[in-house]
């Protein structure tokens, strides 16, 4: 089996492994330490004796590899009795088998007591299986950076006394908020970049997309990750007409709808069903809005009416300064670009977007619409000079010299 072999099984077995060896040895930090190990000691052997069963071997070998760990601390020679004690009967790892082990494992990725940062990096290592050289070009920071962040934040979960469980049902829906919110942050990170050279990320969107089918799959009852699972897809679906061949951004407006990924919107629709079942929050109402583009043959065709009532939803129920930017661009399709510069002119005036390039993108294509081209072109040149992404940058500038 080849080194590519090897970081396959992992990433589809990576967080039950972990999980298993967290409830195992009550350390969540050791559990994860040891599968590493493992997965070390696989790409040196596998290529020279494959196993019949690769998931089980990488279960063993971390099992052994964190029973020599507790060994060596003195302190814990009890633990390690009970643990040598118990039947190995995780060796046999069932890959369809969906348990709590993975939820938990998620709610304490994702615990409040950790940073943003270690948060969406204890996410990608331990339940996506990416490693820290994966993690630091996906969000183009260094590797040493990843690395002090997964450390930091397997102490401060050993420090907090964190227990390996799923939260009380008085305690989930709260803290589901936070698991949401890493997964959202890690798919826009992949939907759009913040910075370099490139303007998607699949590798990075798609590892959330995953997650957020298994987190689905764990809370079948949950209406917002069914929510958050239709935004994603449907969002998704548009990524293959979103770069032109020179890797250049195609708006959406001049986007190939034919090329759009049909399955991903079937699937996206259906996860919006199940959220719709029990009421629209904040991602359902997003993954609507998104369906409201899928449905569409054309960005002239599409129902701009209902989109704009759907953001009006949205900012009642998780408002924000985004939400209203984004009211703004349909109210411009829906009314007509004077309305829609009023409401940009608001959100200027209370200063509720400091340092965005979105607010002057915004307002620059407002004013060329309305004809104020000299206004329009220094205001998309101010949102070139803010933006971080080359792609979106380049577009701007384009922009701005067609206005000259």
């Amino acid at each position: 089996m080849s080194a590519a072999d090897v970081e396959a099984v992992w990433r589809i077995e990576s967080a039950r492994i972990v999980a298993a060896l967290t409830r195992f040895t009550g350390d969540f930090g050791l559990a994860e330490d040891a599968a590493q190990e493992a997965v070390a000691e696989a790409l040196v052997s596998w290529p020279l004796d494959a196993p019949a069963n690769p998931a089980g071997w990488l279960m063993a070998t971390a099992r052994r590899r964190a029973i020599d760990t507790i060994r060596r601390r003195a302190a814990l020679r009890d633990r390690y009795a009970l643990l040598a004690a118990e039947p190995a009967v995780e060796d046999d790892v069932d890959p369809d088998r969906i348990d709590d082990d993975i939820l938990a494992l998620m709610f304490i990725s994702c615990h409040p007591v950790l940073s943003p940062e270690a948060r969406v990096a204890l996410t990608l290592r331990v339940v996506g299986g990416l490693s820290s050289e994966e993690i630091a070009r996906a969000f183009l920071v260094p590797v040493p950076t990843v690395q002090a962040r997964i450390t930091r934040g397997k102490k401060t979960i050993a420090a907090a006394g964190v227990p390996f469980e799923v939260p009380p049902a008085a305690e989930r829906r709260e803290r589901l908020g936070g698991v949401l919110s890493v997964l959202y942050v890690i798919f826009t990170e992949g939907s759009t970049a913040t910075s370099g050279e490139r303007l998607l990320r699949p590798e990075v969107a798609y590892e959330a997309i995953r997650l957020a089918r298994t987190l689905a799959a764990l809370l079948p009852a949950e209406p917002e990750v069914h929510g958050l699972l239709a935004l994603f897809e449907l969002t998704a679906a548009r990524f293959p007409a979103r770069i032109a061949s020179d890797g250049s951004p195609v708006l959406l407006e001049d986007q190939d709808r034919r090329r759009w990924d049909i399955s991903a919107i079937h699937r996206g629709l259906a996860a919006l069903a199940k959220a719709s079942a029990h009421g629209l929050g904040p991602y359902g109402l997003q993954a609507a809005i998104a369906a409201v583009h899928a449905s569409a043959r054309s960005a002239e065709a599409t129902d701009w009416d209902r989109i704009v009532v759907l953001y009006e939803a949205l900012g009642r129920v998780a408002p924000s300064p985004v939400v209203d930017l984004n009211r703004a661009v349909a109210v411009a399709m829906a009314s007509g670009p004077a309305a829609a510069l009023a409401i940009v002119d608001e959100l200027i005036a209370a200063d509720r977007l400091p340092g965005s390039h979105l607010v002057p993108t915004v307002r620059g294509e407002l004013l060329a619409r309305l004809g104020r081209r000299s206004e329009a072109r220094a205001e998309l040149e101010s949102a070139a000079g803010l933006c971080t992404n080359q792609r979106e940058r380049s577009v701007l500038l384009r922009k701005a010299a067609m206005l000259g």
